[in-house]
C-alpha cells in the first residue's frame, strides 16, 4: 500500500488487487510460515482475510448481501485532481466522518466541487485553479518586468503622452533652436549654385570637383547641426523616461540641470561612434579605390562595392553593440570608455533583439517624420521657386520661401520622432539590466510601491 496521500486508498487488501482466497506468489524462503503456506501451523481465525472484505480501491463498506459474494459496484472515474477521489457520504468528511468541506464533501476537499486539489477554482490544483503570478508593480510608464517589444514601444508613446509638456516642449525647442540655424546657413551662407553645376552636363572636371566639395562641405554643415540638435534632445529626453518608469514628472530645468554634466560627453560619444563608422566604410573601399585608380578596370568598382557593404554591415554589428551606451553614459554618469563597456556587456547575448527593436523604432520614427515633411516640401515647392515640376526635375530655385516651408515641416517632424526614438533606447537599456541586473528591485524600491501586485494610477496612460 502506497502512504502517499491522495495516490492509494488506505483499505486496499495485503495483496494489492488480489481477490480474497486467492492463492498469492511464492513466498522467499526465509519468510515466516504463514495461513498461505501448506506447512504453517494454524493461526486464529482472527487473523485471516473475510470473503466480504472489500475489494482493492474501495473507501466504503460493500453494498452487496452478506454471504453471498456479491462484489460492490466499481469506483467512479477519476478525476482532475490527486488520483481517484474517494466517495464521502453525503455530509462530507474522510470514511464516514461528517461535515462540510472534508476529504470528497460538497464542502471541498480532495476533488470536492467547492475548490481543492484538482477542483475547478481551487487553490494550487493540478490542472486549474492558479491564476499566475500576480501583476509587477507599474508606478509609471512600464511594468517592472523584463519587457516585450510592444511594451517597449507603448512606454515610449505614453511618456510622451503622459508628460507631453516637458518632452514636446524640449523637442520643440531643440528642433526649432536647431532648424532656424540651417535655414539661415543655407540661405545666406551655404551655396546653391553647385546643383546647379552637378546637373549641367557640360561641366568640366575641375568645376564637378569643386561642385562636389561645396556640397559635401554643405551637407556636413547641416548635419553637424542636426547632430548637436540631436544630443540636446536625447540627453534631456533619457532624464525625462528614466523619471517616467517610476512616475515622477520632471521639468524642462529639472532634466537641463541633471543632464548638464554629461552633454560635452555625450556628444563625443556619438561623434566617435561616427568616426568609427567612416573609418570602417573607408578601410573597406580603399583596396577598390587604389585597384580603380591604377587599372582603371571593372575588379576595381566590384571590389569597392564588395568593401563598402563589407564595411557597413561590421559598422553595423559594432553599432549595435554601442547603442545603449548613451542612456549608460546619461543615468549611471559614465566616462565615454565606460559606457561603450557597459552597453557591450548589455548587448551580449541578445544582439538581434536589440538590433530589431532600434531597426523597428527607426523605421516608425522614418515613417511619422516623411508622412510630414512631405507634404510640407511639396507645399514649399508648390508655392515657390519653379513649382513641384522644377523641383522634382532639379532645377527649382530654393529661395527663402522654400526653406521657411520647409523647414517648419523638419520641426514638426523632429518634434514628434525625437520622444520616439530617444524613449525607446532609454526603455531598451532598462529592459537589458532588467534581465541581466534585476534592476526591477531597485526600481521598485525607487518609486516607494509595494513589489509584485502593486500599480500605481498613471495619468494618461
Amino acid at each position: 500500500m502506497n502512504d502517499t496521500p491522495g495516490w492509494a486508498s488506505p483499505g486496499s487488501a495485503p495483496s494489492d488487487g488480489q481477490e480474497p482466497g486467492a492463492p498469492g506468489p511464492a513466498a522467499p524462503a526465509d519468510r515466516p510460515a504463514g495461513p498461505d503456506r501448506p506447512d504453517a501451523e494454524p493461526t486464529s481465525p482472527g487473523t485471516k482475510w473475510s470473503k466480504e472484505q472489500p475489494p482493492p480501491g474501495q473507501w466504503s463498506a460493500p453494498t452487496g448481501p452478506a454471504g453471498t459474494g456479491q462484489a460492490p459496484p466499481p469506483p467512479p472515474p477519476p478525476g482532475p485532481g490527486w488520483g481517484t477521489p474517494p466517495p464521502g457520504p453525503p455530509g462530507g468528511g474522510y470514511g464516514g466522518y461528517p461535515g462540510p468541506g472534508g476529504y470528497g464533501g460538497p464542502g471541498g476537499g480532495y476533488g470536492g466541487p467547492g475548490g481543492g486539489y484538482g477542483a475547478p477554482g481551487g487553490h494550487g490544483g493540478w490542472g486549474g485553479g492558479w491564476g499566475g503570478p500576480p501583476p509587477a508593480a507599474k508606478p509609471g510608464v512600464i511594468p517592472l518586468r523584463p519587457l516585450g517589444v510592444g511594451e517597449i514601444l507603448d512606454g515610449a508613446v505614453s511618456t510622451m503622452r503622459t508628460y507631453w509638456r516637458t518632452v514636446l516642449g524640449i523637442s520643440l525647442t531643440v528642433a526649432v533652436f536647431t532648424e532656424v540655424i540651417v535655414v539661415l546657413l543655407q540661405g545666406l551662407v551655404l551655396d546653391d549654385t553647385s546643383s546647379e553645376v552637378l546637373n549641367d552636363p557640360d561641366a568640366t572636371l575641375s568645376e564637378l570637383s569643386d561642385a562636389l566639395a561645396d556640397t559635401t562641405l554643405n551637407s556636413s554643415v547641416v548635419f553637424l547641426l542636426s547632430l548637436i540638435g540631436t544630443v540636446l534632445a536625447t540627453a534631456l529626453l533619457t532624464t525625462v523616461t528614466s523619471r517616467a518608469v517610476l512616475g515622477k514628472p520632471v521639468t524642462t530645468a529639472e532634466a537641463w540641470r541633471d543632464a548638464r554634466p554629461q552633454v560635452l560627453k555625450l556628444f563625443g560619444l556619438i561623434l566617435l561612434l561616427l568616426l568609427i563608422s567612416v573609418a570602417l566604410l573607408t578601410a573597406g573601399m580603399t583596396p577598390g579605390l587604389i585597384i580603380t585608380a591604377t587599372a582603371n578596370s571593372g575588379a576595381g568598382v566590384a571590389l569597392t562595392a564588395l568593401g563598402f557593404i563589407a564595411g557597413g554591415v561590421v559598422a553595423v554589428w559594432l553599432w549595435v553593440r554601442f547603442s545603449l551606451a548613451s542612456p549608460a553614459l546619461m543615468l549611471e554618469k559614465q566616462g565615454i570608455k565606460k559606457a561603450l563597456g557597459r552597453s557591450v556587456k548589455l548587448v551580449r547575448g541578445s544582439w538581434w533583439r536589440v538590433f530589431g527593436i532600434q531597426l523597428l523604432a527607426s523605421v516608425i520614427a522614418g515613417v511619422v517624420a516623411s508622412i510630414i515633411v512631405i507634404p510640407f516640401t511639396l507645399l514649399a515647392a508648390a508655392v515657390g521657386g519653379d513649382g513641384i515640376g522644377g523641383f522634382l526635375a532639379g532645377t527649382g530655385d530654393l529661395g527663402w520661401t522654400f526653406l521657411v516651408v520647409s523647414g517648419i515641416g523638419s520641426v514638426i517632424g523632429s518634434m514628434i520622432t525625437f520622444p520616439i526614438t530617444a524613449g525607446v533606447t532609454v526603455l531598451l537599456y532598462i529592459d537589458r539590466r532588467i534581465r541581466r541586473e534585476a534592476l526591477d528591485l531597485e526600481l521598485i524600491r525607487a518609486a516607494g510601491t509595494r513589489g509584485p501586485g502593486a500599480s500605481g494610477a498613471v495619468p494618461g496612460s
